[in-house]
């Protein structure tokens, strides 16, 4: 607990620190705070954790090791924001507590045991990416965003409370621990229960993204400023599935006959949406948002087929689409610099002119579709191995189509980098995004050729 401690002081620093208009350290106090905060989540590591605070909060491997994947992935983004913010307005401090603000929440989402800590956490991380969604003022794209993911975070909200409320209502108890043993002592259906349950999952498939209630994801992800999509799209989703998976192999695992359909119906829908719909796209960035959405459809797969490496797929899954979607954005980040566009066609001749940059894209991408010796291949077959496991036959077949769909968007940024001509200046690339984009394709391809580096954590 003490790395949520850091990460909820740290925030408050940094606004004295903006106060006394001490802007040049802001970043590097952001990443030495966030750095102690991993150092202190791994000192946890197979520490026989108990639930605390009246079993309120259980910091376990699990939650340990998804809490690493989140700081991890936000230092990485906020290190790409080196010179980003600045441009925007000469408060930066306050961008870069709520990130922090933010980060805190999603460590309470991973870390949950009880179901008020979960709805705590869920709020805090939305709050705040509903703000950071708006924080180009002057842009009415960023300000759309805004209003919608607010409109749509409350309405999802919502559902959720509601679904709690019949889940105590049946069991008595917002602990998880409480909530499981009242479903082993009770075999019977409670109509009650199977109801808030239903409800709490359309919650959540609303804060992951999945179809059909993904309608804010490509509006929103396109809206908010590029370094803000990168950590919904990444750290956001990755909490919010970690938080799908504790409360659902915890508490509901014997009712699978009751929710299960459902999911695979919404898993099949996601996959389809997210990766026709993107075939569709002009734009690199919308691209990229129904390409989480489809994302989300394959996470989904380690949820449906609960069981003993649920975790861990979901695990392996989620750290190789966050490095490939962080060097992807990282790109994208600069392209737009230079052309003030996001089409496939501002990264034509990219190859020639930025050959570092062109490579490390070109593993994101390869990565994202699932292509072999990647992280992301590592991923997807995780995903499916877990659904065979389940004898989901037909579902593991709609994944590999669906995968081979996908091969067809993320290989035109290719296309356009290597084989289209284009009058281009050179774009220059900072070392901080050297580092960045280097750390994340070399991870890529590590995972990918040594995946048991991480596989079997938890």
């Amino acid at each position: 607990m003490n790395t949520l401690i850091i990460i909820s002081v740290l925030p408050i620093v940094l606004l004295y620190l903006g106060l006394y208009k001490m802007q040049k350290v802001l970043l590097p106090v952001t990443i030495v705070g966030l750095l102690v905060a991993l150092g202190l989540a791994i000192n946890e590591w197979n520490t026989g954790a108990v639930p605390i605070y009246h079993d309120m909060m259980l910091f376990n491997n699990f939650s340990v090791a998804f809490s690493s994947v989140a700081i991890i992935s936000t230092i990485l983004i906020l290190l790409l924001s080196k010179g980003y913010f600045e441009k925007i307005s000469s408060h930066i401090a306050e961008y870069y507590a709520i990130i922090l603000f933010s980060l805190a929440g999603i460590i309470v989402m991973v870390s949950y045991y009880n179901l008020t800590m979960l709805f705590i956490g869920i709020e805090i991380m939305s709050v705040s990416l509903y703000i950071l969604a708006g924080i180009k003022k002057n842009d009415f794209a960023s300000n759309e965003a805004a209003l919608k993911y607010f409109l749509m975070g409350a309405f999802s909200t919502g559902f959720l409370l509601f679904g709690f409320t019949l889940i105590y209502g049946s069991t008595g108890s917002f602990s998880l621990f409480g909530i499981q043993k009242w479903v082993l002592d009770h075999p019977t259906i409670s109509p009650m229960l199977c109801t808030g349950v239903i409800l709490v999952i359309v919650g959540l498939c609303f804060k992951v993204g999945v179809a059909p209630f993904h309608f804010w994801t490509p509006d929103v992800y396109e809206g908010s400023p590029s370094l803000i999509t990168a950590f919904m799209s990444t750290v956001s989703k990755t909490a919010s599935f970690a938080a799908f998976l504790r409360l659902f192999i915890t508490c509901f695992p014997l009712l699978t006959n009751i929710w299960a359909p459902g999911l695979i119906i919404i898993a099949i829908i996601t996959l389809f949406i997210g990766n026709i719909t993107a075939l569709y796209q002009q734009s690199f960035k919308r691209m990229l948002a129904y390409s989480s959405i489809s994302h989300a459809g394959y996470l989904l797969f380690a949820i449906l087929a609960l069981g003993a490496s649920s975790a861990n797929t979901i695990f392996m899954y989620a750290t190789a689409y966050s490095v490939a979607s962080i060097a992807a954005f990282g790109a994208l980040i600069l392209v737009q610099q230079e052309t003030n566009s996001d089409s496939f066609d501002s990264f034509n001749g990219l190859g020639k002119k930025n050959p570092f940059l062109a490579f490390v894209l070109t593993v994101a991408m390869l990565s994202l579709a699932g292509i072999p010796l990647t992280a992301g291949f590592i991923g997807k077959f995780f995903a499916f191995n877990i659904v065979l496991g389940q004898y989901h036959i037909a579902l593991a077949v709609i994944a590999v189509i669906n995968a081979i769909i996908s091969i067809f968007y993320y290989f035109r940024v290719i296309v356009a980098m290597y084989f289209r001509s284009a009058d281009r200046n050179q774009i220059a690339v900072s070392p901080y995004y050297v580092f960045v984009l280097g750390f994340a394709a070399l991870a890529t391809i590590v995972i990918g050729v040594y995946p048991q580096l991480i596989n079997g954590l938890i």
